[in-house]
């Protein structure tokens, strides 16, 4: 195959540059700050759920005013600003740490600010992305940033176990403060490719309905937004336990937990490099209904598994299901990007990361209150047979035949793909 132009695009090179560093700083948080409440603050599962709750709700509050204001900004500013408010809000933790000030409550302070500067970033990163690419090489730009997520996660966690193994999981979040803190810089770099929106005229009320509108009536859109969330209300409840369990039923230490989730990571890397011919060969709507239960179904196989040798079985199961959540996540990522206009863009995007967000506080919440009268497995079970059931209808919906086609316009925007049916 050709070496791709985007290698040789500077602007895309160090927005993809500021990704890679930043999920990889990422994947230290997520290990750190549970590991933080569990072994440093020693509390229990239901407070460690709440973490991911924390910070997950400021995208049920600020998403949706989010999205109409970032339309009328550009989009670059936001993002250097949430990257560096990010990096001083998680380097305050092995700073409180040092000073014997940590708290609980720190904790899910620091989470939610993270979460609120998140949510400005996403939807201005998912909005700024198809302005920076032509249009024609969207689902290869997507592909190569959800694949250097995937290499961050493939690395990420056995780096971050080791790391948190010596220096404690308190000190190891400033790993991820300063991975923030790099890719502001990276982002501040791209020069010039950003044109300033047009004045708005119209009450921010009403943009708000145009794109609550427009995500609910396109059928894809619709479909799309509706299994998500409904997904994400029980996937959210595993994850939000999963390393409980690890750490309380298996009796993994963090170097341990770190090994299994970098092999389980890995299954992203190998769907980065084959999807593109996938897609091609199954289509782009295909990929995205069959993806989510096979994913779905790992999620069930995995705390059934016999604590004997549990580890090597568990992360073969997470590479097969990391692979499928990459076709699921960026394929719909980028049928989502093709059909909405430049204009809707932020709104759009922010009214998705609502609804499939949203679930995500309520689904880690009921986990850790589960997990107390039921037990670790028995819950991580329960919410996995929730993913599935929860996949069935995108499976049998029109939205296995999407395709997307270089000839079809979506309306008030010239020159973006939109699906056929």
């Amino acid at each position: 195959m050709p070496r791709s132009t985007l290698w040789r695009d500077r602007a895309f090179v160090r927005l993809f540059a500021a990704n890679a560093i930043s999920q990889l700083g990422t994947q230290f948080s997520l290990l750190a700050l549970p590991l933080t409440a569990l072994v440093v603050l020693h509390e229990g599962a239901l407070e460690v759920s709440l973490l991911r709750t924390f910070g997950v709700l400021p995208f049920v509050f600020f998403s949706l005013p989010a999205g109409v204001w970032i339309d009328r900004l550009r989009r670059r500013p936001l993002m250097i600003a949430a990257d560096a408010g990010r990096a001083l809000a998680l380097a305050s933790i092995p700073v409180a740490f040092w000073l014997g000030r940590l708290s609980l409550t720190q904790l899910y302070v620091v989470v939610a600010v993270s979460g609120t500067l998140s949510v400005l970033f996403d939807v201005s990163y998912l909005s700024f992305l198809p302005g920076l690419v032509p249009r024609e090489r969207l689902g290869e730009a997507n592909a190569k940033l959800l694949g250097s997520q995937a290499a961050a996660q493939s690395a990420g966690p056995s780096i971050a176990g080791v790391v948190v193994g010596a220096v404690g999981a308190a000190v190891a979040v400033l790993a991820d403060s300063a991975s923030f803190a790099l890719s502001a810089i990276l982002v501040a770099a791209i020069r010039g490719r950003e044109q300033r929106p047009e004045t708005a005229t119209t009450r921010k009320r009403d943009d708000l309905l145009e794109g609550l509108r427009y995500v609910f009536s396109q059928p894809y859109l619709r479909t799309l937004t509706i299994w998500t969330s409904l997904w994400n209300l029980f996937a959210s409840g595993y994850g939000a336990i999963v390393i409980v369990y690890y750490v309380r039923d298996l009796h993994w230490s963090p170097t341990e937990i770190g090994v299994v989730m970098a092999i389980a990571a890995s299954g992203l890397v190998g769907g980065s490099l084959v999807n593109e011919r996938l897609v091609a060969r199954l289509g782009i709507g295909a990929m995205i209904a069959f993806s989510g239960i096979v994913f779905s179904a790992t999620l069930v196989a995995t705390p059934l598994v016999p604590a004997a040798n549990a580890a090597p079985i568990i992360a073969a199961i997470g590479f097969a299901g990391s692979t499928a959540g990459f076709f699921a996540n960026v394929n719909q990522l980028t049928l989502r990007q093709a059909i909405t206009p430049q204009r809707l863009l932020g709104r759009m995007n922010s009214v998705v990361r609502f609804m499939y967000w949203g679930t995500i506080p309520l689904g880690s919440l009921l986990a850790g209150l589960a997990a107390g009268p039921f037990g670790l497995r028995a819950t991580l079970v329960a919410a996995g047979i929730g993913s599935i059931a929860s996949c069935i209808p995108i499976m049998v919906s029109r939205i296995r035949s999407a395709t997307v086609t270089a000839d079809a316009r979506a309306p008030g925007d010239g020159g973006l793909a939109a699906p056929a049916d």
